[in-house]
């Protein structure tokens, strides 16, 4: 254990501790430095420098929580690695360090009893908690680090009062974060100490920390109770744990807990949990489903000690519509008066105030933002809870608490509760099911609000929201009726949102906000940013007021005499109002009165301020002040730029305050600004216009003459609109203009002028005035410009040098050159008629009329009687081809192309063919568009002609360029998804302006290609149309659209990685094409020698994206074959006729099934050669060859040459020689030669036959090693599969009276102790229940009965359990009675000199049979909660791994098996399929996906289907598969009944197989159903053959709930059919009956190479064998304490040993294995039915018996040794036997260091057992049952009882005579 650092900062001599950051000088420094310079605000956090803030040291640093101490302001801070104290202005005053410290999050505490083996690596402390004891005055701070243990801290200084860390209880969680913790301190009074009510989220370890408790809180922080649970027993204590059966619904289920609090007696949390039942499941199907969160309360008693009160109601809001479900905040507060009123509460009621965001998904990745505050009343959630009680207690409904209770519990009926109810241990705890909506009061969508605080301030609720933007938001809250109001938003933090904890200093007027980083000071209202009373008093902030004669926005508190009438405003309705009269006066002294409204009492005196051009004073009457506006002179001057006026303030100053209080606008206005008459007349203010003196004054007397006055706009003297003034450049020429009341100039003032300003220079020409009302005339200049058309220029009349006439219809004088930019006659005539322009032909140019020196016959005018430009002209033609079909729009530009459309309409050809013009396109002279007609096929190319008017040769324009006119497809048909590429080939394909194929790409001269887009219209053929502009090219062209290509299956499913490929695949036929596997990416392939499965696999057909990535293929990539050279040099030398073997690695690829075959070609020179391949060589049968010749192997795109051969001729005998010896012998030596030659050819042939036998065991031997490594590969992957596949459908545990009845009596279904007795013999029974009470009595009677001859071990048996049903309601006695027989044997055992390991081994005594009924009773407990989850997976795993291979339905053999007994010995090729199946109670619900084998037998597949429809439905309730018919649906009509047997099925000889699903070719993906049986079919046999055979009838013979003893006898069922003789067999003949032919060597396998299965399965299931063993044989597993009985036991027996001085351990060891391991576990692990309610089927048995068995090795104290020649299943688990023998020990070991029980505590615990289960069983059905061995063995009894002193002195003898009398009355 590393003890956690001390006081950091303040101990620097620490800092020699390897986890101190800094050396001890520089923390110094730091520490000085934080403490001389207060944290300045960056730049960032300008928004609110005026808030103290309190930054992170560094940025992991971060903040987590905060507490205010409410009776100094002091704050506490709890950040990763700190606590820090802080002064209310946020100045640090004390800081402690909690980490880093060395630490791993996989190592459970408490580490001083459970050392830890993990790697420790320096680890941040993140504080999880912070609470204030003021009681003690200290601070409780809890962090991540060690698996979250807390640390008591004096609220003064931060000194350490304690850490408890040795018990398991001082740790509260190992989670992370920082938000998942919460706290609650209850006090009790004075009396009592406080407890700690705390909850958290458990991280998947729910059985280390309970997710909620309450503790001790103990006054002493050192002391050792301190965080103990408040009560704590066998089996209740202050905690609720999250059972681990929740975890296998929904594996990453918690509850995160956001916000805790007490109020009245109870205590209440608010949570976030998964739901269960729609959140995941573990399967593959809804991977991808997302997990729904529910919001909830949960509320518990404070002096509840047990939990039984703890009830879960859900929360959420609906707003608009919108459902908020996902809790994010909350907080508790008084309701007020206002929000009360609208609540229908009182003001001191509780409410709750909580923050939801949207949905119920929690997304971290998306940002959705929207969130809403709601809030709740406390008294409406618990009176919603009263209800649920209510009605809970009546009996209604179950108790709805899925995650505690993972199925549901019906409630009990009981009785009433009231407010205060507490719960009892009946229904408990409690779920409500129904939501309770809250009000909604504000939601946002765009800034997530994250936290929530509230008050009361004057009657007004108040909350602060939190935001993840860093925003405060202020929001008043006035009800449901009223509403909520956001009168405020203000930054607080730089980045980051804002945490959930938030507080305010200790006197209301602060909140403290932080985020991550920083932790900030701000005021709860800012008044002082409103700067008037509307402002202030619109705001909506209750805090704030007006102060009225210090005019300033303030709390009431703070405004001097506040309380004196109208001096404070609270209402905007009491803010100040003026009025003044009058509100404008021209700029002189005027006396001003004011009216003023809702003003304080003036006493003091008050002055008059017009901003700051004067102040006087006012004299105050009532309401009325008269001031004096300014003297002209203080007003400052008015300019033409600002208008006419100005506006100033006009301020009421109190003398009191020398402040304004009050204000108005006033204006100061100045008629002699404007210049102009239409503007002065036009002012709103009072001026007129002086017509002589050209002036505007207020003053009309200041006007010379009355009628030089002017007040209306029609009287001014102005210019009236004219038509445009057009005057041509150096032409002089006079303008007229309209006027109307034209001054005339008097003596000394001077006349008209016309000012004309031209390009910034002012030309001014004298004007004549005709009268008032008329014209001028302006004797115009000559203007010599160059321009461009026409220029508009400024006109002004001005009289006396600078009086100007206004000019409201701004007319202007337009300038313009008749040959500007008009070159040609065209453009000429074209100009404005208006400018008189003609076309001077003589000169070619555009001149005036009067500029053309020719006579008028020789200029061309617009409208004249030569208005026709000649010699038009062609410029410029696109496009210049196109299509005969026409259609094409020519573009022809020019010159002279005539001025009007109708000119040129009819007059335009092209080629010879009529072009229609488009008058649109048409540009007078300049431009004409025209669409082409139709072409003859004779026309081919010529130029382009346009007339304007008429064909006259003048008239006509011809182009220089010529127009010229200007198609199959391949492939034809492709997949309807389109892509396909389609080229159509032709000449000229460029031309024309407009190209519309039915799918176009691109063009050039001779082709087009396109590509084919999806068929809109599904299968068939269409026309490919191709249009140039009109010209629709070969209307022939066909294009098929076909089906898309499916890929159903490819072979083989493997290649080698390969350094060639071709990707283009060969198409053979519609339904198969051949492609070369494509190479493995080098990168991949790269120096692999093992086989690579790419991630996807797909082909590229066209644009068909369902085969573009096949996932779900098997396809593996093996590794290249790889050549040797034939010999270091290169050259091997050869006979003709040798083999030539080529050695290498990688030929034969490991491909499954052994069918990895490559394609090899050996070439000798350019000669194949026959081959014979194995593993790791290439037999090549040379061909006839001699010389030297090189040899080149090929595979798969591979070319290797291994060198060259060089085979020299061995011919026997020279010519030569046999010439030379042609005498006498050469007979002789022929002959030799012969037999020679013949002995050669034979030893070749035996070699090579030789060689093919060698290659033939090679090939023998790679199949056992694929065998091998198949089994290993499977080895490594199903642990996983298995692991992730075991979803935790509910456990179906049987209840206790099944349970007990399956042990005390196997294989009895309905035994009379659980019938009324039929007789009426109840009063005897009674005085015999009396006597069995009696211990003197009962003893005597085993006694007896155990030394009869005829009592037999099964009556022992019987015997022993019906005494334990009898005395199930008095556990006390019966254990009593127990230990005296258990005495009484162990002294007969050792009497009788039997070895003392003997002792409790069979079950041959009443007392051995007992204590196996004992431990059944006393540790049913324990199963359910403990052993019974690892017994159940290690069931469920055997059921699911076996059924994963093939099962031979009739012999019970199977591929994957622990027992060598149930193997199958042989290679059975089989596939999974997966099936669909129809749920059969509900046809409409999705179908359920079932995996099968193809080898199944039709009652397995029916029993997989029922598996897994059914799968959390108790076995008992399900439907029996032999009730079931399986119907194969293919589409909507055809349905086929599928059965073991029916006509269809195969027989061979005297052998018949039953139907598999191969045998009915169902293919993978098949659609299936159960249907009730039906009596015929058409394709059954008679029902008497198929009842006999079918599948069920092989499992369930014997309807039996015993132990299967003799299972093994019964399985091989292959019993002839008594009428026909026929064997019936499913995968394995068996092998008594010799009928497998012997076929040849190489097929067959010797059967012991598949005993590997054997390891490869127990493998996969060694995981949970190890779980269930270290249940057993651990004292403290997952949070269950040891049962009480086992220790008690355990300690009776080494009492016993110690009384007869056994000291030997093995003994002891022994008496303890045979006493509860052998006698109770072996029974349960090999008879699972006992326990739950399920099916066991033989396979499933004789795995569970191999466990059991080792079972029993692992508690045997003898060695076992081991050989060969040892059974498999002890061969098995031989590694793993002394590794459970020394659990075996520690388990002992432990116990015996445990404390002593108590007889007291013993016996308390037995009364509670008893009371638990009192009237499970028929009393009076087990005494009769008793009394039948008094009915026989009366007279023994009788005279043991005479014999004994006790019971002599009883007169026990006479008693039981009474009863016999009794009964025999009675019966």
């Amino acid at each position: 254990m590393h003890y956690p650092i001390e006081n950091g900062i303040h101990s620097c001599q620490l800092c020699e501790l390897p986890e101190c950051p800094f050396p001890p000088l520089f923390l110094l420094l730091i520490t000085l430095a934080l403490l001389k310079y207060p944290q300045q605000p960056s730049a960032a956090s300008r928004v609110h420098e005026k808030y103290s803030t309190f930054r992170v040291e560094y940025p992991e640093w971060t903040f987590n929580h905060l507490a205010v101490d409410h009776r100094n302001g002091n704050v506490y801070l709890g950040a990763v690695n700190r606590i820090y104290k802080l002064s209310p202005g946020l100045d640090v005053q004390v800081s402690h360090q909690t980490g880093p410290d060395e630490d791993n999050r996989n190592c459970y505490p408490p580490r001083i009893v459970q050392p830890c083996s993990e790697p420790l690596t320096l680890t941040n402390n993140v504080n999880k908690m912070l609470l204030m004891d003021y009681r003690e005055n200290r601070l409780l701070a809890c962090g991540s680090l060690y698996q979250g243990i807390c640390k008591l801290l004096r609220l003064d200084d931060l000194f350490k009062l304690g850490e408890p860390f040795h018990k398991k209880e001082h740790y509260l969680s190992g989670v992370n974060e920082s938000g998942s913790v919460f706290g609650v301190i209850v006090s009790y009074g004075d009396a009592s100490p406080d407890k700690l009510f705390v909850a958290t989220a458990v991280d998947g370890r729910p059985e280390y920390f309970p997710t909620i408790s309450s503790r001790k809180l103990t006054r002493n922080s050192e002391e050792d109770g301190m965080f103990a649970y408040v009560f704590h027993d066998e089996f209740v204590a202050s905690m609720i744990k999250i059972p681990s059966d929740t975890f296998t619904v929904v594996p990453d289920f918690d509850i995160y807990y956001i916000y805790g609090f007490s109020s009245g007696n109870f205590v209440y949390f608010l949570t976030l949990q998964p739901e269960m039942g729609g959140g995941p499941t573990t399967g593959s199907s809804s991977a991808g489903r997302e997990q729904v969160y529910t919001s909830k309360l949960v509320r518990l008693c404070k002096d509840d000690t047990a939990f039984n009160s703890y009830v879960e109601v859900p929360l959420g809001c609906v707003k608009g519509g919108v459902e908020y479900r996902l809790l994010q905040a909350a907080y508790l507060s008084k309701a007020g008066t206002i929000l009360a009123r609208s609540l229908g509460i009182g003001p001191d009621d509780d409410i709750l105030y909580a923050v939801f965001s949207k949905g119920q998904k929690r997304r971290p990745k998306e940002s959705s933002q929207e969130s809403a505050l709601c809030v709740f009343t406390l008294k409406e959630i618990n009176e919603r809870i009263k209800d649920r009680l209510q009605s809970c207690y009546k009996g209604e409904g179950t108790l709805d608490l899925a995650w505690l209770k993972v199925k549901d519990i019906s409630c009990s009926s009981l009785l009433t509760i009231d407010d205060n109810f507490c719960g009892l241990d009946m229904n408990a705890p409690l779920g409500v099911s129904e939501m309770v909506r809250g009000i909604p009061l504000f939601s946002e969508s765009n800034d997530k609000m994250t936290s929530v605080i509230a008050y009361v301030y004057k009657n007004h609720s108040l909350a602060f929201v939190g935001t993840k933007g860093g925003r405060l938001k202020k929001i008043r809250v006035d009800g449901p009726t009223y509403g909520a109001l956001q009168y405020e938003t203000i930054q607080v933090v730089d980045n980051g949102a804002i945490l959930r904890d938030m507080a305010f200093s200790s006197d209301q007027h602060f909140l403290y906000v932080m985020s991550e980083s920083q932790l900030t000071h701000v005021p709860v209202e800012a008044c002082e940013q409103y700067l008037s009373c509307k402002d202030c008093l619109g705001s909506g902030d209750p805090h704030c007021g007006w102060c009225v004669l210090h005019s300033m926005c303030t709390r009431k508190e703070k405004c001097e005499r506040s309380s004196e009438p109208r001096r404070f405003a609270s209402d905007i309705k009491q803010c100040v109002r003026l009025s003044v009269h009058p509100n404008n006066i021209s700029v002189s002294q005027y006396s001003l009165v004011l009216e003023a409204h809702n003003v304080p009492e003036l006493s003091a005196g008050v002055n008059c301020t017009f901003e700051d051009l004067a102040e006087m004073d006012g004299l105050v009457e009532g309401n009325r002040i008269t001031c004096s506006s300014p003297a002209e002179k203080e007003v400052p001057r008015i300019v033409v730029d600002q208008g006419d006026h100005q506006i100033v303030q006009l301020y009421l100053k109190s003398k009191e305050t020398g402040l304004a209080f009050a204000n108005t606008s006033f204006v100061f206005y100045n008629c002699s600004v404007h210049k102009s008459c239409l503007s002065c007349v036009g002012s709103p203010y009072q001026c007129h216009w002086c017509k002589y003196r050209h002036t505007c004054t207020h003053d009309p007397s200041s006007c010379s003459f009355q009628e030089g006055r002017v007040k209306q706009p029609e009287e001014c003297p102005q210019l009236l609109p004219a038509d445009r003034i057009l005057v041509p450049v150096n032409v002089v020429k006079p303008i007229t203009l309209r006027a109307k009341n034209l001054p005339q100039p008097q003596s000394g003032q001077r006349g008209y002028e016309c000012v004309l300003t031209i390009q910034g220079v002012e030309q001014r020409v004298p004007a004549l005035r005709f009268n008032s009302s008329s014209v001028h005339k302006c004797f115009s200049l000559s203007f010599s410009l160059f321009l461009t058309l026409s220029l508009p220029v400024d006109l002004t009349v001005i009289w006396n040098g600078d009086f100007s006439i206004d000019n409201p219809a701004q007319n202007k004088v337009h300038l313009y050159k008749c040959d500007a930019r008009r070159e040609s006659c065209g453009l000429c005539l074209k100009a404005d008629p208006l400018f008189g322009c003609v076309w001077c032909k003589g000169e070619n140019r555009c001149s005036l009329k009067q500029h053309c020196p020719h006579p008028q016959s020789m200029w061309l005018e617009h409208n004249g009687i030569n208005s026709k430009c000649t010699h038009p002209r062609i410029t410029k033609i696109t496009p210049l081809r196109g299509p005969r079909e026409g259609g094409t729009l020519v573009t022809i530009r020019g010159e002279n192309l005539g001025l009007e459309f109708s000119e040129i309409k009819d007059h335009v050809k092209v080629a010879d063919v009529e072009c229609t013009p488009i008058p649109e396109g048409y540009i007078p002279a300049e431009q004409i568009v025209c669409e082409m007609g139709k072409a003859e096929k004779s026309q081919f190319a010529g130029n382009i002609q346009v007339c304007v008017g008429e064909c006259r040769p003048e008239f006509m324009a011809k182009s220089s360029k010529y127009y010229y006119f200007v198609v199959s497809t391949s492939p034809n048909r492709g997949p309807v998804s389109g892509g396909t590429i389609v080229n159509i080939t032709g000449s000229n394909l460029d031309a024309g302006s407009n190209v519309s194929i039915m799918f176009k790409d691109q063009r050039g001269g001779q082709w087009i290609t396109c590509s084919s887009h999806a068929s809109m219209q599904g299968y068939g053929n269409v026309s490919v149309s191709v249009f140039v502009d009109k010209a629709h090219i070969h209307k022939d062209l066909k294009f098929e659209y076909v089906e898309d290509p499916t890929i159903t299956k490819f072979e083989p499913e493997w290649s080698i990685f390969r350094c060639v490929y071709y990707k283009i695949c060969q198409v053979l036929s519609p339904t198969t094409m051949q492609c070369m596997a494509p190479e493995l990416p080098y990168s991949l392939s790269r120096q692999k020698e093992v086989p690579e499965r790419p991630d996807e696999f797909g082909f590229i057909l066209d644009n068909v994206q369902s085969v573009l990535a096949l996932n779900n293929t098997n396809f593996i990539y093996y590794p290249n074959p790889v050549f040797e050279l034939l010999s270091v040099s290169g050259v091997q030398e050869l006979k003709p006729g040798s083999p030539i073997i080529l050695k290498g690695r990688n030929f034969l690829p490991p491909a499954p099934g052994g069918n990895g075959k490559l394609n090899y070609t050996v070439l000798i020179g350019d000669k194949p050669c026959t081959l014979t391949v194995s593993d790791t060589q290439l037999l090549c049968e040379s061909p006839n060859l001699t010389g030297r010749h090189k040899v080149l192997a090929r595979v798969g795109g591979i070319e290797f040459s291994p060198g060259v051969v060089h085979i020299t001729s061995d011919s026997p005998l020279s010519s030569t020689a046999v010439i030379s010896i042609a005498g006498a012998g050469g007979l002789l030596i022929f002959f030799i030669v012969i037999v020679l030659i013949a002995y050669k050819r034979k030893s070749r042939e035996s070699d090579l036959t030789l060689k093919r036998l060698q290659m033939q065991m090679d090939n023998l031997e790679s199949r056992v090693a694929l065998e091998c490594k198949e089994a290993f590969a499977e080895l490594q992957t199903d642990i996983h599969e298995l692991t992730s596949d075991l979803d935790g459908a509910g456990i179906p545990f049987l209840d206790y009276r099944t349970y007990t009845m399956r042990v005390l009596f196997p294989g009895i279904e309905e035994h009379p102790v659980l019938r009324d007795l039929e007789e009426q013999v109840e009063k005897g029974l009674k005085l015999f229940g009396q006597l069995i009470n009696n211990k003197v009595f009962l003893l005597s009677f085993i006694r007896t009965l155990e030394s009869q001859r005829g009592f037999s071990m099964r009556d022992r048996g019987n015997v022993a359990s019906l005494i334990m049903t009898v005395l199930q309601s008095k556990l006390e006695y019966a254990t009593d009675v127990l230990k005296h027989l258990l005495s009484d044997l162990i002294d007969k055992n050792l009497e009788s000199k039997n070895h003392p390991k003997l002792l409790l081994r069979r079950t041959e005594s009443v007392a051995e049979k007992m204590l196996t009924n004992w431990f059944t009773f006393l540790l049913y407990k324990f199963l359910k909660e403990c052993a019974g989850e690892p017994l159940f997976s290690l069931f469920c795993a055997i059921k699911q791994q076996m059924e994963k291979g093939p099962i031979d339905s009739i012999t019970g053999e199977a591929r994957y098996s622990l027992s060598e007994d149930k193997l199958i010995r042989q290679q059975i090729d089989y596939k999974t399929l997966v099936v669909n199946c129809m749920h059969p109670d509900n046809e409409k619900t999705p179908e359920v996906q079932v995996k099968v084998l193809n080898c199944d037998t039709i009652s397995q597949v029916k029993e997989k289907i029922l598996d897994a429809i059914y799968k959390n439905v108790p076995s008992s309730h399900r439907p029996k598969a032999s009730d079931m018919d399986l119907e194969w649906r293919q589409g909507r009509v055809v349905r086929v009944i599928l059965q073991d047997e029916d006509v269809t099925t195969k027989i061979e000889g005297d052998w018949k197989r039953l139907n598999m699903l191969t045998h009915y070719q169902v293919p993978d993906n098949a659609v299936v159903a159960l249907v009730p049986k039906q009596v015929t079919t058409y394709n059954s046999v008679n029902n008497s053959t198929v009842s006999r055979t079918s599948a069920s009838k092989y499992e369930n013979m014997i309807k039996y709930t015993g132990s299967p003893d003799s299972l093994r006898s019964r399985t091989p069922m292959i019993t002839p059919d008594q009428e026909s003789g026929v064997k019936v067999w499913h995968l394995v003949k068996n092998h008594e009956h010799g009928d497998q032919k012997e076929g040849d060597r190489g097929s067959k396998m010797v059967s012991e190479i598949y005993l590997t299965r054997l390891l490869a399965t127990k493998g996969t299931l060694q995981k949970f064998v190890d779980d269930l063993f270290e249940t057993i044989f651990s004292t403290a597993h997952r949070g269950s304490a040891l049962p009480l009985a086992i220790k008690y036991m355990f300690d009776f027996l080494d009492e016993q040993a110690d009384k007869h001085n056994i000291h030997d351990p093995h003994v002891r060891h022994t008496w303890k294995s045979n006493c509860l391991p052998l006698r109770f576990w072996v029974n349960v692990i090999k008879n699972p039915q006992f326990v739950f309610d399920i099916h066991k089927s033989s396979i499933t048995d004789a795995c569970l018996s191999v466990v059991a068995q080792t079972f029993m090795d692992s508690c045997s104290t003898s060695e076992h040794r081991l050989g060969k020649d040892s059974p498999s299943n002890k061969l098995l688990y031989a590694k793993d036997i002394p590794s459970y023998k020394s659990w075996v020990e520690r388990y002992y070991s432990d116990i015996s260091k445990m404390p002593a029980i108590s007889d007291q505590d013993m016996n308390a615990y037995l009364a509670e057992q008893s009371r638990m289960h009192m009237n499970e069983f028929n009393t009076m059905s087990s005494l009769s049952e008793i009394y039948s061995y008094v009915g026989k063995y009366t007279e023994e009894i009788v005279s043991a009882l005479e014999q004994d002193d006790g019971a002599r002195k009883q007169r026990l003898a006479y008693k039981l005579e009474q009863v016999v009398a009794f009964m025999s009355l009675e019966s």
